[in-house]
């Protein structure tokens, strides 16, 4: 597990650098994993689902379920 999480967190610094290049709208309540990052979540657990992961991410009172297809492709939805 302690891989999996080192891969995962090397992975969202390349989606964070990528997102902030994007602009577009999201629904409220949908971020991407770089962004609830920098607001102090972290990863708790991550599941293979097809060929994606869904990434499990948490900080003292939110907790959000991550789709994460590859390094630029990441969609969040609060589960809570």
């Amino acid at each position: 597990m302690p891989k999996l999480i080192a891969v995962f967190t090397g992975a969202l610094l390349v989606a964070s650098a990528a997102h902030a290049q994007q602009s577009g709208s999201d629904p409220v309540n949908a971020f991407t994993v770089g962004e609830l990052v920098s607001q102090g979540f972290e990863i708790k657990a991550a599941a293979p689902n097809g060929n994606r992961y869904v990434v499990f991410m948490q900080n003292d009172k939110s907790a959000y379920a991550c789709e994460f297809v590859n390094v630029t492709t990441t969609r969040c939805r609060q589960i809570n």
